[in-house]
């Protein structure tokens, strides 16, 4: 008998919710605290120990094509199983490693778990199982999902107080198989039948011309890489920057773990104006609040209290644009061309997500802090005009189909 839509539903974003919290928390947003933990142990430099998560995102790039033809062949639930077996072979490599050949093909094959089990392939299994409805039930899974570096920075820096961090990578390896592994295979319900709102998946929510749909998918790239640059970018080497910027450790690890929540109350307000949002405006509003955290922190002297205002403006500001960056291309394409698209978007964003570790760390290990925010609110500048351009030409063409219809 087949289940509600309402619990199906819930099941999807249960099952979701738990695997990719895990599989962000023990992967990329693990040397947010482990990384400079691991570094010495290893003799290598910050820069090089970062460099795993550049990449973690270059292979995963480099993946993406592949990772698109095996969704639409085998379906999202078993392409996210063989992520689960990946991510602890690269995990307990990682437990393993002594020197830098090692370390590098440890994160060769979480690159590969990337590709296969973070964000596309999860917003995939979303849109396999809610068709037009998956713009909605996308942003609410990203409510949980964003809180993997609040729930495990702590968990690891704990583990690694007790155990050591070899250990503490074994046991987010057991996480990958002895949790994710069966969720995926026996608790994600079946896709939606083939012809299940097949009529809605071809409708495409912009009247665009051939010519400002590659104008459309240019700008959406350029502003979703560039927040996606800034966001990834940062997020490893966060705790370091709020320590050079005068926090203690405890008060930057309490900032650090605040940024993930902060970041779901975002997307929560997003979540809330339902309809009435617009991933348009929240990509302007997030634009908007990233540019004004990085130009308030530089141009004031360091303070706890700075240090408080930037983190909330920044956290809600890369909150919002990070729900924008998954529901842009439900917004201008069809619910059909989701899965092409999404997987386009992937290798600018991966790529750049791939350098954007390593060049934070070099800019806040040898020109500091400021040099830092700076780049941040270049970026950010950028962003907010590449989004702006995207309103503009949704709004004149809805203007010519309004003008058409009278």
């Amino acid at each position: 008998m087949p289940k509600p839509a309402a619990l199906r539903s819930t099941q999807t974003i249960a099952v979701l919710a738990v695997t990719q919290i895990i599989s962000w928390g023990t992967t990329f947003d693990m040397l947010g605290v482990m990384g400079r933990i691991i570094a010495p142990d290893l003799g290598l430099a910050n820069e090089v120990i970062f460099f795993g998560l550049s990449i973690m995102m270059l292979v995963s790039a480099l993946a993406g094509p592949a990772t698109g033809r095996l969704l639409d062949r085998h379906g999202a639930a078993r392409v996210m199983a063989t992520a689960s077996v990946i991510f602890a072979a690269g995990l307990l490599l990682l437990a393993a490693a002594h020197e830098l050949i090692i370390y590098a093909a440890a994160w060769v094959v979480i690159g590969i778990g990337a590709a296969f089990g973070l964000s596309a392939p999860a917003y995939t299994a979303v849109v396999e199982r809610e068709g037009m409805n998956g713009k909605r039930m996308i942003a609410i899974l990203m409510l949980f999902t964003g809180l993997s570096a609040t729930i495990f920075w702590p968990i690891l820096a704990l583990l690694n107080d007790l155990v050591g961090w070899r250990w503490t990578f074994v046991f987010t390896a057991s996480l990958q198989i002895f949790v994710c592994l069966p969720l995926y295979l026996f608790c994600l319900p079946k896709p939606a039948s083939a012809t299940e709102n097949a009529q809605s998946a071809e409708l495409t929510p912009v009247p665009l011309t051939d010519q400002e749909r590659r104008k459309a998918f240019f700008l959406v790239a350029a502003t979703t890489t560039i927040s996606s640059f800034i966001g990834f970018g940062l997020s490893p080497t966060f705790l370091a920057l709020l320590r050079a910027g005068g926090a203690s450790p405890a008060l930057a690890l309490q900032l650090g773990s605040a940024r993930g929540a902060i970041g779901v109350s975002a997307r929560f307000v997003d979540m809330l104006l339902g309809r009435r949002g617009n991933p348009i405006l929240t990509t302007i509003v997030g634009s908007a609040l990233t540019l004004a955290s990085f130009l308030f922190a530089a141009s004031i002297p360091s303070s706890p209290m700075v240090l408080i205002v930037f983190v909330a403006l920044y956290s809600f500001g890369t909150g919002v644009a990070a729900v924008a960056r998954a529901l842009l291309p439900l917004s201008i394409f069809s619910a059909k061309e989701f899965g092409l698209q999404s997987a386009r978007l992937s290798l600018p964003q991966n790529l750049a997500n791939a350098a954007a570790p390593v060049i934070f760390t070099a800019i806040l290990d040898r020109a500091g802090t400021t040099a830092v925010l700076l780049t941040g609110a270049v970026l950010s500048s950028l962003s907010l005009v590449f989004v702006l351009l995207l309103a503009a030409m949704v709004r004149k063409a809805n203007g010519r189909v309004r003008s058409t219809a009278e």
